[in-house]
């Protein structure tokens, strides 16, 4: 499928709300599963949101109509993205803490990688794999501290999110093969509608018991607010952009800076442990960032070959 047309400005925007934003959804969901199901915030969240994105894009002249091929994989896209990945995560978070889940997710660069060069036949070049070993290290300094490991039902969290883990990896690849919508906000529209339907129906399924908005408590009521609007329609519209625009593996570098974002406001919001351990991680995990969107190139015995390998995650 033909990329769109690259917005500078709108592109550096789209990573600043992947990176940052993205990033505070850990500390809001972790808030609102303290007093409502999984799967239930879930599927409120996406289909609010969906339906918001629907009535703005009415409201913007955009063409809601189409493709039924189109449909279906908006759906399948909003699957792996929300229903499986999304929500699985927010059940994960009744048993890790908000931190230590965006520090898993942060290895979903390498399982990206590993499916472009498995799935695409994708050659993995030098500054790439660099990043990457600094990414992992960087995640082991964090996730092999012995206080993290030993919380009641981290390893249920840690595995639910690994699984999460590889739906998004392989949703991200899926999607930028995939014919969609071409306007990006009503993309995210429909996957927000048909995956947020599909977690409610899951929600009854398991039983879950439902409460009215006007029981909630105020944090979790501005906790959904702040998922429904930055966390689902901004940020999301954001991914689906670069999606269309850049390299699945740049995109997955979000999950580098998110457990810092979530580390740091898990701290100061839900009194979340930082070790000089983590915050020496962090910086391992930023420098990872830096190796694989650089566009510098890595030589390798130039001063014999005279050739230089040009900074490219893949080719």
């Amino acid at each position: 499928m033909a990329k769109m047309q690259r917005n500078t400005l709108l592109v550096i925007l789209s990573f600043f709300a992947i990176y940052f934003i993205w990033g505070s959804t850990y500390l809001w969901n972790k808030i609102a599963v303290t007093e409502l199901p999984a799967f239930m915030l879930a599927g409120i969240r996406f289909v609010t949101a969906g339906s918001l994105i629907f009535i703005i894009s009415k409201f913007l002249g955009l063409p809601l109509k189409i493709s039924k091929q189109e449909f279906k994989n908006t759906f399948i896209a909003g699957f792996l993205f929300l229903t499986f990945g999304n929500g699985v995560v927010v059940w994960a978070l009744k048993f890790v803490d908000s931190g230590f889940a965006a520090l898993e997710v942060s290895a979903q660069p390498l399982v990206v990688l590993l499916m472009m060069r498995i799935i695409q036949g994708k050659k993995i070049q030098p500054m790439s794999i660099i990043g990457v070993i600094l990414g992992i290290i960087g995640v082991f300094l964090l996730v092999g501290q012995k206080e993290i490991i030993a919380q009641e039902g981290a390893v249920l969290g840690m595995t639910l999110i690994f699984i999460c883990m590889l739906s998004w990896s392989y949703g991200s690849l899926f999607v930028g093969k995939a014919v969609l919508p071409k306007n990006f906000f009503v993309n995210t529209g429909y996957q927000m509608l048909t995956s947020g339907l599909s977690l409610m129906i899951i929600s009854t399924f398991l039983g879950e018991k439902w409460s009215s908005p006007l029981t909630w408590s105020t944090p979790v009521i501005w906790s959904m607010l702040l998922l429904i609007i930055f966390g689902s329609i901004i940020t999301f519209t954001a991914f689906n952009y670069l999606l269309r625009i850049v390299s699945p593996d740049k995109v997955a570098t979000s999950t580098y800076v998110n457990p810092i974002v979530a580390m740091i406001l898990g701290w100061y919001f839900l009194n979340e442990n930082i070790t000089l351990q983590s915050a020496i991680a962090s910086v391992v995990l930023l420098t990872g960032v830096y190796f694989i969107n650089t566009k510098k190139s890595l030589t390798i015995l130039s001063r014999f070959s005279g050739k230089r390998i040009p900074k490219k995650i893949v080719e």
